[in-house]
């Protein structure tokens, strides 16, 4: 593996070019990656349900109320991850992704640590997140940082509740 020089892990930073570019390229691979591994692949974004192409195209308006954190090298986009506004008391960590060639490096515990941060200075008590049963990697993350299998409130097939108190 080659040096990819230091990482850093920011909110979103307003409206900055290369990085809202960066961000929407990000979500983009996880959803096309994740409905390629649910058996549902499409050849490209225009294939997503429309709330995923929102995402894509907008991210500032899709996730208006959310924060969005992202892992940057330079000015390169490297991961995301966003934690949805409290609500009951709790937040949602979702999108959780980091770019394939800087992967290994700690990117996306660094994103989970700053979310988790961001969670104790809002006020919230926990934090849960959803994950697809065959993503063993970021399961066993998630259970080295806290989180433990809890009741579903997302009944799809083979999707994993967890959640763990900030």
């Amino acid at each position: 593996m080659s040096d990819h020089g230091e990482v850093s892990v920011v909110r979103r930073p307003g409206r900055t070019p290369s990085v809202e570019d960066g961000l929407a390229a990000l979500l983009a691979a996880y959803h096309l990656r994740t409905e390629a591994e649910k058996g549902e692949s499409v050849a490209d974004v225009a294939g997503l349900p429309d709330r995923y192409r929102t995402e894509i195209s907008d991210p500032s308006t899709a996730f208006a109320d959310d924060v969005v954190l992202v892992a940057l090298r330079g000015s390169t986009t490297v991961g995301c991850l966003v934690v949805t506004a409290r609500a009951d008391g709790r937040s949602e960590i979702k999108r959780l992704w980091t770019d394939p060639d800087f992967r290994g490096r700690g990117i996306a515990s660094s994103l989970l640590g700053a979310a988790l941060a961001h969670a104790a200075e809002s006020g919230t008590g926990s934090v849960r997140l959803s994950v697809w049963k065959w993503r063993t990697g970021a399961i066993a993350l998630y259970e080295r940082l806290g989180f433990t299998v809890t009741e579903s409130w997302d009944y799809r097939d083979r999707l994993l509740c967890m959640e763990r108190a900030v």
